[in-house]
């Protein structure tokens, strides 16, 4: 069979860590996911967030890069519950541009990112999640997570714009949407079957794939 290496990117609480979870296991493939109670900055981070940003994007990196390296490396298929890529056309950017990291450390943190990146085995597919601010803020609400309780919508809408940014642009591998609102990876097993479908469609090559109508994102005019 041949060896995948997927990614599942998306806003905070798309449902990434959920989809690779309920993946990998219909499929039996290998799964990652991030870590983050480990990361000795953090708590610097949330004290001073201006003065430790640079260290812990730069912490997120090593990190992620190894994890994209190991997956890629097993023999059997993978899945990793965030891309390296996201760190910094998402997050580092959103830091810059809250005033929260310098021009400085931002250009010098892109320089060793693009570097990284180079060097690591291209994904086979990276499944974006899209999903609404206010689906988003619901979902983080219901989870209730104490490293979550700062989360504004303002916050969840900046990232939103760069997520949009990124994908359009995003060309390190095919990109599959899928429409995060409407799908219950949860407890749903033909919407995971769906989903599963649509992946093994995308990793055969088609170019054009869709999700039945009743499924997809209801978004305002």
């Amino acid at each position: 069979m041949t060896k995948h290496l997927l990614l599942v990117a998306g806003n905070i609480g798309a449902g990434k860590t959920t989809i690779t979870e309920r993946i990998a296991t219909r499929l039996g493939w290998e799964a990652a996911y991030e870590t983050v109670s480990d990361n000795p900055f953090l708590p610097d981070f949330y004290a001073d967030m201006r003065k430790w940003s640079f260290h812990l994007q730069v912490y997120f990196l090593g990190d992620r890069a190894e994890m994209h390296r190991r997956m890629a490396a097993l023999p059997r298929s993978a899945i990793i519950d965030r891309s390296i890529y996201e760190d910094a056309h998402i997050f580092a950017r959103a830091l810059h541009s809250m005033g929260n990291m310098t021009d400085r450390d931002y250009l010098a943190y892109r320089r060793v990112y693009d570097l990284v990146v180079e060097s690591l085995p291209r994904p086979s597919l990276l499944l974006y999640l899209d999903a609404s601010v206010p689906v988003l803020l619901e979902r983080i609400r219901q989870r209730a997570r104490d490293i979550e309780t700062g989360i504004t919508a303002e916050y969840l809408s900046l990232l939103a714009g760069f997520y949009e940014e990124w994908i359009a642009e995003f060309d390190w591998c095919p990109v599959l949407t899928i429409p995060a609102e409407n799908l219950n990876f949860v407890t749903n097993e033909q919407h995971i079957s769906i989903i599963i479908d649509r992946i093994q469609q995308k990793l055969a090559g088609k170019e054009q794939v869709v999700f039945p109508p009743e499924l997809q994102n209801n978004r305002q005019p």
